[in-house]
């Protein structure tokens, strides 16, 4: 049964948020995630999604959305990941808590990038959601 739903929004919606709507799927029982971009690439990056498929954690309907697509739903949470393009990065329409996590796009890089950016999201973004969750329901 999920009891939250967040939102992790990134520029291209490629590599960071697609791996950590996965993470979050995967890891974070009662907490379901979606993801989307301000500029959706239209496709997730190869090394991404190889990525995940070596975890295990790939499901067939993730793939990079725009903003839009998600912006009727109802989130618990938002999250943004994309530092080095603040200026860029999403902002949801919705009245809903946000927090940022930034860590550097992988995409243009070799499939060890990946693996990094997938490590640092599992240790340093998981435990942010849950806390920021925590917080919102007490």
């Amino acid at each position: 049964m999920v009891n939250k739903k967040v939102l992790i929004l990134c520029t291209g919606n490629s590599c960071r948020s697609i791996i950590a709507e996965a993470l979050v799927n995967a890891r974070l029982e009662g907490i379901e995630a979606d993801s989307a971009g301000v500029s959706a690439s239209g496709h997730v990056n190869p090394h991404a999604q190889q990525l995940l498929e070596s975890e295990g954690i790939w499901q067939a309907h993730y793939h990079s959305k725009a903003l839009d697509e998600v912006a009727n739903q109802t989130y618990d949470l938002v999250v943004t990941v994309c530092d080095h393009a603040k200026e860029s990065c999403p902002v949801f329409p919705q009245p809903v808590p946000k927090i940022h996590v930034g860590f550097e796009d992988p995409d243009g890089k070799g499939y060890e990038a990946f693996e990094e950016t997938y490590r640092q999201i599992a240790q340093q973004l998981l435990p942010e959601i849950q806390t920021k969750l925590k917080e919102l329901q007490s």
